[in-house]
């Protein structure tokens, strides 16, 4: 008797291309169960939470907002990383401990629902090791243009020493963390049951939106990220995946913007 077949992957155009839709149409079939018809408040809850979490950050959240309380001073020697530590934490604040709470006050919700389990990530890391492979020539093609190294690394003075770079890093990773939670978990799990897959083009609005003022090449490039990383978010239950990503991404970015930046002992701090 002859061995049954292998399965094997098919990457063919059009089985890639159709990936996405198949995907959607597995969440919506996933989401069916539970879904609501009419007023559902969790869309209330989830939306409003939204509008004043991004509202907090635009207007208090902000660095500039820091200098009006703590004016630069010459003497301070880590002023401009105490102002990432604000903006750090009010993104920490603003995507992940305020939904939370919001989550905690909701009935028959549960925090850990909301994408944050590490089942299955370990099996899924090929996909964003892939993922971090397609986007890496994008990245050095980007990182020839002046408006790529002026804007990064954020922390101009993070090549000063090990500590400005490893607390840069530390906060850096902390937010990308809580954005991941805030826009593929919060956001698309809280709209789930209303929306089905559609939560994933829902959050794309916002995540492009505070895009706005980084290089256009960026902001264009965060509506794919935001399909990607949302539609994979909810169809394997797990924001940490997408997380690794984009921490992968950034730090690389920052690594390829030190190659403007004045060595760390001239005391001089990286292109503004």
């Amino acid at each position: 008797m002859a061995p049954p077949p292998t399965r094997t992957r098919d990457w063919s155009i059009g089985r890639v291309l159709a990936w996405p839709i198949e995907t959607w149409r597995a969440i919506d079939a996933d989401a069916a169960p539970d879904a609501r018809r009419g007023f559902d408040w969790r869309v209330l809850v989830v939306l409003m939470t939204c509008a004043v979490s991004l509202t907090l950050q635009e207007y208090v959240g902000d660095r500039g907002y820091f200098q009006k309380l703590f004016p630069a001073s010459p003497d301070d020697r880590y002023w401009q990383l105490k102002s990432f530590v604000w903006w750090s934490g009010w993104r920490v604040g603003g995507y992940f401990v305020l939904p939370a709470l919001v989550i905690a006050c909701m009935p028959g919700e549960r925090l850990r629902d909301y994408y944050l389990s590490t089942k299955g990530v370990l099996g899924k890391l090929w996909i964003y090791l892939l993922l971090y492979a397609l986007v890496l020539p994008l990245v050095l093609y980007v990182a020839q243009f002046e408006a790529f190294y002026r804007t990064y690394p954020f922390y101009k003075l993070s090549n000063r020493s090990a500590f400005d770079y490893w607390a840069w890093q530390g906060l850096y990773a902390a937010q990308f963390v809580s954005l991941e939670f805030f826009f593929r978990g919060f956001l698309t799990q809280g709209l789930r049951r209303a929306l089905g897959s559609n939560a994933v083009f829902v959050q794309v609005v916002p995540y492009c939106m505070i895009h706005y003022g980084k290089p256009l090449s960026e902001t264009f490039g965060a509506i794919f990220t935001g399909l990607l990383l949302g539609t994979l978010a909810m169809r394997y239950k797990s924001i940490w995946g997408g997380a690794l990503l984009h921490v992968a991404v950034a730090c690389t970015m920052d690594r390829l913007g030190y190659s403007h930046c004045p060595p760390p002992d001239s005391h001089r701090q990286c292109l503004s």
